[in-house]
């Protein structure tokens, strides 16, 4: 048998099929209509912190405005770093603190938005006593 013998069928069903998807993203609201949500369009920042080799993962929102909430344990102090920070983790002051050379590496990230402008960043640390002495509060939780 040749292969034409079996496009037309299946060009067929592809022309039907896609006439009976066309018509229903309208019925789904205005919602659907403007497309998939990106990680800038969510309030806040969700953070996460990954252990080595992703063997477990946490993870929270950090909503600041228009006041310090949501589930992070010290959202009023991450906020405020983050505020210091000009939203960018990268930028986040740290703090002191003598770490080990242990390494037994984690990974952070940030996706969201704050003070109305986005936030996407990842970095991977040594060990959690480096990532808590280079971000501060942020990623305590």
């Amino acid at each position: 048998m040749s292969t034409r013998h079996f496009s037309r069928p299946l060009r067929g069903a592809a022309v039907a099929a896609a006439a009976l998807v066309l018509p229903f993203p309208a019925l789904a609201g205005p919602a659907a209509a403007a497309g998939p949500r990106g990680p800038h369009d969510a309030k806040g920042v969700f953070l996460t912190v990954s252990g080595s080799g992703h063997t477990w993962i946490r993870g929270v929102t950090l909503e600041c405005e228009p006041a310090p909430h949501g589930r992070h344990p010290r959202a009023g102090e991450a906020c405020a770093a983050l505020d210091r920070a000009g939203g960018n983790p990268e930028s986040l002051p740290g703090g002191r603190g003598r770490c080990t050379k242990e390494y037994d590496p984690v990974t952070v990230s940030a996706r969201g938005t704050h003070g109305g402008r986005p936030v996407s960043w990842q970095k991977t640390f040594s060990n959690a006593c480096t990532l808590h002495a280079a971000t501060g509060p942020v990623f305590d939780f």
